[in-house]
């Protein structure tokens, strides 16, 4: 491991040892932030409406059938966009690419100034939708559902922290920043029940416990 590499997970384990202690750790008031997701009232009538079934396989995935990050205007692709979106003060060359700026990442309350510090997750991962009916979409609507920016699908957050979560759903994985999950069972609800994805018995177990806390 470098000692880059080494000083990066240090200040995330440290900044996201502090969101959990404390809870009240807040991202910046001029932050952008991704699509408001519903309230956690809707969030649990929709979570109702979910259809619940044993998790799909996912024999045939790939994430090449799910093309994302395509062009949104000008030479500017979904990526860029998000990261514009979700940070503070962002300078962008001519070729739409995030030169400078400040992120802070809802998931571990780390603070990043560096865009090659971020990752763009998926709120529902695009494996975890393959196995909840995205496997029957046309390459279109998967499309549409990788880049979406109307839906609280795609935001900013530290790349370590996303390769953590990977593509497990909340019965696996929450934010360390216990005061984000809220917001992120709420988005994930927002996003399956859009898309008329399914939910596993352990998934929605795990976001009836959050959303009845917030």
């Amino acid at each position: 491991m470098s000692g880059s590499y080494a000083r990066r997970i240090a200040v995330v384990a440290a900044s996201a040892a502090l969101a959990a202690t404390t809870g009240l750790l807040t991202a910046p008031t001029a932050q952008a932030a991704m699509p408001t997701p519903v309230s956690a009232s809707t969030a649990r009538t929709y979570l109702s409406q979910l259809a619940v079934s044993t998790e799909g396989s996912s024999s045939g995935y790939s994430r090449d059938k799910f093309p994302h990050w395509i062009t949104q205007s000008g030479a500017c692709n979904t990526r860029e966009v998000v990261l514009k979106r979700d940070g503070t003060g962002v300078v962008q060359d001519s070729a739409c690419a995030a030169t400078s700026g400040s992120w802070y990442s809802q998931y571990d309350g780390a603070t990043w100034t560096a865009a090659s510090d971020l990752d763009i997750d998926h709120m529902v991962p695009l494996a975890e939708a393959w196995r909840s009916g995205a496997s029957g979409w046309t390459n279109t609507q998967r499309q549409s559902f990788a880049n979406d920016l109307t839906r609280p699908q795609l935001i900013a957050v530290t790349d370590n922290v996303n390769q953590s979560k990977s593509d497990q759903d909340p019965g696996e994985w929450l934010p360390s920043r216990t005061a984000y999950r809220c917001t992120y069972a709420r988005a994930w609800v927002h996003v399956k029940h859009h898309y008329g994805l399914s939910i596993d018995t352990t998934e929605k177990s795990a976001l009836q416990s959050v959303l009845n806390g917030c």
